[in-house]
């Protein structure tokens, strides 16, 4: 089940709520019983290379690469 982090107006709290996400943009009350909160925009963090980066080198032993081994270096 996702998380989606949260801020309280009245007290500054910033907190996380498990839920599903059709559920995600209903209110959410603070820890403290607050319920002016904001849902906070959170990064997502994503496994991979950025573009341009060099690729990661091949295990010793053997092939593989965009062509075989031939053309990655």
């Amino acid at each position: 089940m996702p998380r989606y982090e949260y801020r309280c107006r009245e007290c500054a709290a910033v907190f996380e709520l498990s839920r599903p996400m059709a559920e995600s943009g209903a209110p959410a009350n603070c820890p403290q019983g607050h319920g002016d909160t904001v849902k906070l925009l959170s990064a997502v963090a994503v496994g991979g290379t950025a573009a341009g980066a060099p690729a990661p080198a091949a295990a010793s032993g053997g092939g593989g690469g965009c062509c075989g081994g031939g053309c990655c270096g």
